[in-house]
């Protein structure tokens, strides 16, 4: 197994648990707010980290597509549409839709990257969204509420925000590491994200209990998880990327479960088995 796929294992296992952590906190923080936080401490982490090692500089002009595609859209439009989300959807629902970017980074990277995707990828495409689904259970949520409605559309908005992210930057490829490029994206995102939560949530805020949430959230799994991720995808075919990832949901039901007591059935066991074949399938076409 290449470096790849080991930072991919990495950023799967922090990403799976980030979205129960998160769904806990909303007890005690407002959506925005969080995210607020998530970024703002992971561009501070980020920065302390390069300041430490002599690295902390502009992004060069080269440089400030990706930055701008990686600030946006993955970090400042993606916490936004998320975070919104999970105080209506529950934790293991978000985990599925906002990191099934298949349906999106696909058919992107073949008109806008020209990458040729194998029949067996396609398959492993379409086997890991039934494994999204049978997930997601459509059968089991009020579609006739519009606040459930309004969630998952918004999880889906996210999945392409972060697939637009993974074409520019992929696209437009940085000259410096994106660990360099860390704490422009995530202070961009931030950017993003503090006018909207004084703009709607001029009330909220990060109490006591969820501060403990916020930390580990920004100060570990969000800059950590972050570069992982994004090193991965820089360096593997979109089709490849996107299945594997698909690795979040079954980590974050699995998390949401043991910690949040949301339900497990035969749909979960399903779901993840289908993901695992995708998964395989993916690594081998």
């Amino acid at each position: 197994m290449g470096p790849a796929f080991r930072l991919l294992i990495i950023a799967i296992f922090l990403f799976g648990g980030a979205w129960p952590i998160t769904k806990a906190a909303m007890a005690d923080a407002t959506p925005l707010w969080f995210g607020t936080s998530r970024a703002g401490l992971a561009a501070l982490v980020a920065a302390l980290l390069l300041a430490a090692l002599g690295r902390l500089r502009l992004p060069r002009p080269e440089d400030r597509r990706a930055v701008f595609y990686l600030g946006i859209f993955q970090l400042g439009a993606f916490f936004v549409l998320t975070h919104l989300a999970v105080a209506l959807v529950p934790a293991g629902r978000t985990a599925v839709l906002s990191n099934v970017v298949a349906y999106w980074l696909i058919p992107l990277s073949v008109v806008f990257l020209g990458e040729r995707v194998s029949a067996t990828r396609w398959i492993a495409a379409g086997i890991s969204l039934a494994g999204a689904a049978v997930l997601i259970g459509p059968w089991a949520v009020d579609w006739s509420d519009r606040d459930v409605l309004f969630g998952h559309l918004m999880l889906m908005l996210a999945g392409l925000s972060w697939s637009v992210a993974i074409i520019g930057s992929r696209k437009w490829a940085p000259r410096s590491t994106m660990l360099d490029l860390l704490p422009w994206s995530f202070g961009l995102g931030t950017l993003v994200l503090m006018p909207l939560a004084i703009l709607l949530e001029p009330d909220g805020g990060i109490g006591r209990d969820a501060w403990p949430h916020a930390l580990y959230i920004g100060l570990v799994a969000a800059p950590i998880g972050t570069w992982c991720v994004i090193e991965a995808t820089s360096r593997l075919p979109g089709a490849v990327a996107s299945v594997w990832f698909l690795m979040v949901p079954a980590v974050g039901v699995v998390v949401s479960t043991l910690w949040l007591g949301e339900p497990i059935g035969w749909d979960v066991i399903l779901g993840g088995a289908l993901i695992i074949l995708s998964v395989i399938l993916a690594a081998r076409g």
